[in-house]
């Protein structure tokens, strides 16, 4: 095992960072990649049992350096660490051992002088509604980069919306994972423009708390503790729930509806019928200035088809080093609003940092059109409401 993890924190030497990304492989594909990329092209590669058997056992550390860089020409210097979270150990059996891997990847930020952190994927789960449970007595700041989520994910359903033509406000909206900090965004940004919302998700205090909110600004709300007591068909969807692996099979949904799945791992399940249903990934950004990694890890911790997109949970950590604002943007749980998700687009677009263009698992959204904006229903001023112009569309039809 020694002689399999010898190299990988070689090279990887910092103390003067402006971030630090935390996360962790979702798949046993993604963990061979990294630890090729750690051991050397000289080496060969590990078999998967070998992998599989050593895995558990590597404690979290620092993989590689990273360097983004801005449309103003600003650039802020990081680290990217590594939970070393097997990708079948995502479920609760598991719960308290990730959460000390977590604070262990948590603490090799604090000791490289990262003066901010981004919490990726699983750890910001972990951690969303208990910040305490991160190591304290240190300068370093830490977000779980939720808001710049929402807004990628806010931002991906209006540009679908566009490309369909579709009239976002006689749409039923269905929330998986409403009851989750990206989730309860989600619905207070969208609520407002849909005819009606549903919220799903195992926690019904906190489904009935954030149905109540919405209520008292007069929208029509259904909760639902399963997708089986889900009573309207949607036509937009958003899974942003936390499972273990690609699992969600969605049944009450409207022929050709708008799906995003936020998922990191993803929630779909690659053998949801969905005859019909345009899907895509959302979440995500792309850096106009560049995205660089020493060792080189371009497309291995952004396994995208695209260049220089990262998760919104990420970027956001790296948005806020480029504009010099080293503060707790997103953290606890409930609290994303409308205004906080406007501000952290601005200051992201203000970089150079904008939605990434959209794509699933069959590939990019290819162009055969442009779409169609009349009859939009967004109300209000400011980026969130805005009308996308010009949008290329491309099909998707689930398998």
């Amino acid at each position: 095992m020694g002689h399999a993890t010898a190299s990988l924190a070689a090279g990887v030497q910092r103390t003067d960072l402006d971030f630090a990304l935390i996360g962790h492989q979702e798949s046993w594909r993604s963990v061979s990649d990294v630890l090729a990329v750690l051991r050397g092209a000289e080496r060969t590669r590990l078999p998967d049992a070998e992998i599989m058997e050593i895995f558990p056992w590597i404690p979290p550390r620092t993989i590689c350096n990273v360097e983004v860089a801005s449309a103003t020409g600003a650039k802020a210097r990081g680290v990217y660490i590594d939970c070393f979270i097997p990708p079948d150990h995502l479920d609760s059996e598991y719960v308290h051992d990730n959460i000390g891997r977590v604070r262990a990847a948590a603490a090799c930020a604090i000791k490289a002088g990262a003066r901010i952190v981004s919490l990726g994927g699983f750890s910001s789960i972990l951690i969303e509604g208990s910040f305490d449970q991160l190591p304290g007595a240190s300068d370093t700041i830490f977000t779980t980069g939720n808001t710049l989520t929402v807004a990628f994910v806010v931002q991906g359903i209006r540009k679908m919306c566009a490309v369909e033509g579709r009239e976002i406000c006689k749409s039923t909206l269905l929330i998986i994972g409403a009851s989750g900090d990206v989730g309860s965004g989600c619905a207070r940004c969208l609520a407002p423009f849909v005819k009606r919302v549903i919220l799903c998700a195992r926690n019904a205090r906190r489904l009935r708390t954030l149905a109540a909110g919405l209520e008292a600004d007069g929208i029509e709300v259904e909760i639902a503790t399963s997708l089986e007591q889900v009573q309207y068909a949607a036509d937009i969807v958003i899974c942003a729930a936390s499972v273990a692996s690609p699992s969600l099979q969605l049944s009450r949904i409207a022929p050709e509806a708008i799906v995003c799945d936020a998922g990191y791992p993803k929630n779909l399940s690659p053998r949801s019928d969905m005859p019909g249903a345009r899907v895509f990934f959302g979440g995500l950004g792309q850096i106009a200035g560049g995205l660089s990694f020493i060792p080189d890890f371009k497309g291995v911790l952004n396994r995208h088809p695209f260049p220089d997109v990262a998760h919104g949970c990420l970027l956001e950590g790296m948005v806020l080093a480029l504009a010099r604002r080293f503060e707790p943007f997103s953290q606890g749980r409930g609290f994303i609003t409308r205004d906080r998700v406007e501000e952290i687009e601005t200051i992201a677009d203000f970089h150079g940092i904008h939605l990434a263009p959209l794509y699933n698992a069959q590939g990019p959204l290819d162009a055969i059109g442009t779409s169609k904006t009349e009859g939009h229903c967004w109300l209000s001023s400011g980026s969130m409401a805005a009308p996308v112009d010009g949008v290329r569309r491309g099909p998707y039809r689930s398998r």
